[in-house]
This record gives C-alpha cells, sequence and structure tokens, in this order.
C-alpha cells in the first residue's frame, strides 16, 4: 500500500476488470467507502473521505467498458428503468456484501457509484456515540432527526438507535428506505423493511400507508419535500416515534429546513407542533484523523427541553447555539465543541477543525491559548 491509499504494486498496466464485483472486493479489502466506475476516467474509491484513484497505472474506462460493467450486474427491472430515465438507483447484493448501486448515463457514456454498505450492524457503543443520546430511543412518541452531508454516516447512526430500540423494546418497527441498506432480523421486535420504488412509489406513500399498519417506530431514510415532512410530523404527535434524516449540517439549519419547507400561512401552526413533537436532533460529520488511519465523528447533539421549545415556537432558531452551550447537563454540544475536543485530543488537524467550524474567530483564538 503506497502514500495516498493509491495501490501501485503492479508494474505494468492494470487491465479492465471483467465485473463490478472484483472492483467492490477491492474497495471492501482497502476499507473504502465507495467506490466510481465512470467513462473516460480510472477506476476511483473514496477512502477516508479522499477520492483517489485506485491504481496509478489503470487502463483507463472507454464508453463500451462501462456499458459492459453496467450491465453486467444489472436486473431487467433496473435495466427498464435506466433505459426510461436515465438513471437508476437501488441496493445491490452479491455473495460478500450489500452496496447502494447508483447507474447513470451522461455525455460520454455510464456512470456507475457504489457506495459499500457495512453489512454488520454496530451498535451504538460501537460507533462511539454518547449515553445521553440513548434516551432518545425510549419515547413512545415524537420525532428524532439524524442530520448530516452525504457521506456522514447518517444510515450507520440510524440503523444503530433502530437496532438499539429493536433490542430493548417489544415494538412494531416500520422502516422506509430509498434503497434498504442495512438489513434488520426481527429480535424483541417486529421489523418491516420497504423500499421506495420497489415495495411503494414515494416516501410520502409510504409513510401514509405505515400510519395504518399499527406501527410504534417508524423510520423515514430521507425527509425530502413538503408532504413526507407533514406526515412525519403528524405521525409524530399521533402517538409514534419518527427517526428521520436530513441533509443539514446542525440543528439551527434542520429546523429552519423543516419549518421553511411550508407555506408561510402554516408556519405559526408548525413550529407550535414541532415545538411539542421535537426530541432531538442529532447532526454528524466524519473527519479525516490527523494519522491518516480513518475518519472520527464529529456530532452535535441537541435535545429538547422547555428554552429550545420556546426557541422553536418564537422562530428564533438563531438562539440555539447560546442554548446548547447552556445545556451541557442534559448532554447537549455543539459541533464547534465536538471538533475542539477532537482536536485537543490530537485526533484531527488544525486546518480540519478551522475548515468545518461555525465560528471560525472563535476557533482561531481557542488555538492561541
Amino acid at each position: 500500500m503506497a502514500e495516498n491509499s493509491t495501490i501501485q504494486s503492479q508494474e505494468q498496466e492494470v487491465e479492465i476488470l471483467s465485473h463490478v464485483d472484483e472492483y467492490l472486493k477491492i474497495g471492501q479489502e482497502y476499507d473504502c467507502s465507495d467506490i466510481h466506475l465512470a467513462t473516460n476516467a480510472k477506476p476511483t474509491w473514496r477512502r477516508y473521505g479522499t477520492l483517489q484513484e485506485i491504481w496509478e497505472n489503470a487502463a483507463i474506462l472507454r464508453s463500451e467498458d462501462t456499458e459492459r460493467l453496467a450491465m453486467g450486474f444489472l436486473g431487467e427491472k433496473e435495466k427498464q428503468r435506466l433505459a426510461e430515465r436515465g438513471d437508476v438507483d437501488f441496493a445491490y447484493q452479491n455473495s460478500f456484501g450489500r452496496f447502494r448501486a447508483s447507474v447513470v448515463v451522461q455525455r460520454l457514456g455510464y456512470d456507475i457509484c457504489f457506495r459499500i454498505i457495512n453489512t454488520n450492524l454496530r451498535s451504538m457503543d460501537e460507533l462511539g456515540l454518547p449515553e445521553t443520546i440513548k434516551p432518545l430511543t425510549q419515547y413512545q412518541n415524537g420525532i428524532v432527526l439524524v442530520t448530516g452531508s452525504v457521506g456522514s454516516g447518517k444510515s450507520t447512526t440510524l440503523a444503530a438507535l433502530v437496532d438499539h430500540i429493536n433490542e430493548e423494546r417489544t415494538d412494531h418497527i416500520i422502516t422506509l428506505e430509498d434503497p434498504i441498506e442495512y438489513v434488520f432480523e426481527s429480535k424483541n421486535c417486529h421489523v418491516n423493511q420497504r423500499e421506495v420504488h420497489t415495495h411503494t412509489e414515494s416516501f410520502a406513500a409510504a409513510l401514509r400507508g405505515s400510519l395504518r399498519e399499527d406501527p410504534d417506530v417508524i423510520m423515514v431514510g430521507e425527509m425530502r419535500d413538503l408532504e413526507t415532512i407533514s406526515l412525519a410530523i403528524t405521525a409524530a404527535e399521533t402517538g409514534h416515534l419518527v427517526l428521520a434524516t436530513l441533509h443539514t449540517g446542525n440543528a439551527a439549519r434542520t429546523l429552519d429546513r423543516v419549518l421553511d419547507v411550508f407555506p408561510n400561512d402554516q408556519r405559526d401552526q408548525i413550529r407550535i407542533m414541532v415545538s411539542e413533537s421535537l426530541r432531538g436532533i442529532i447532526s454528524q460529520q466524519l473527519i479525516p484523523r490527523a494519522d491518516g488511519e480513518g475518519r472520527e465523528l464529529c456530532l452535535e447533539l441537541l435535545m429538547n427541553t422547555p428554552a429550545v421549545a420556546n426557541c422553536i415556537r418564537e422562530g428564533k432558531t438563531f438562539m440555539l447555539p447560546g442554548i446548547m452551550q447552556t445545556g451541557k447537563a442534559v448532554g447537549m454540544i455543539t459541533m464547534d465543541d465536538s471538533l475542539k475536543n477532537l482536536y485537543n485530543s490530537g485526533l484531527i488537524s488544525q486546518e480540519e477543525c478551522l475548515s468545518r467550524c461555525a465560528d471560525k474567530t472563535n476557533m482561531k483564538k481557542h488555538f492561541e491559548v
């Protein structure tokens, strides 16, 4: 293994492999998160957050190569959807793992991307999630949001929460995903998993249908639109515990995103509903370690206290960071404080810490201390 995580052991040109499974096996062995097979480019992977060529001396993929690789693993249903829409996303499973697959048609040919799913469900303790998160899984109703950018580990955290409930409670859990990533075996709970575009047409349709299936816990893979968000809040209010994700960076932006999707004449009512149903927001990032050996979880946690609920009702989400600073006794922590803890422990570099923080002036002062 050479510097920058690129395989350089072969002297002659690395030829195009015959099947996508061969690339996926290599990616799995080297602990990478994504594999990219794009027309007019060398095979590429994302390892510890960095996108790099797998081999420096690899052959460039031609359009006929990517077409052959795509047609070699797509099923008939996926081929039809690709022909009709120009793109297809689904969960791909082979003999050694599960992968989130995406194939798109672009100007030069086919582009294939895989997200490697760790099929071994990791517990909250194994992920290093704080103990203060566990009470969020004990509520009988309300909504818990897990947020972060693409590739920040939201699905892994959400799966750990569901698995904890599966072990600790005796309830009916329904998961709505696009696609199904982690497969849950029913333990003390009865677990049903539905995949958007395979078992249902949309998150909203699946969520509406789930309310008639006597659920106790509903996991929504992504709240993408007004209807889905509205149904999730309604479900949380009517006696269900809803776990869902959003692509937002921190707690304040998350609440703004949820509230701003509604028309102006509904926002006062929605603010009241959210202030009463919200249980907590977990916002996270995965940051490359200073030693280059993997990534560290950086986490912001908001718990719904009377002060937080009041801010939501009055639309003053800009006050939340200050409330979180004073709410450490109940487990709250801001993203910037979490970054400082990782930096002080020597786990991440000063550059990473500064580039990812919200208050750069305050962070620079911290470095000077």
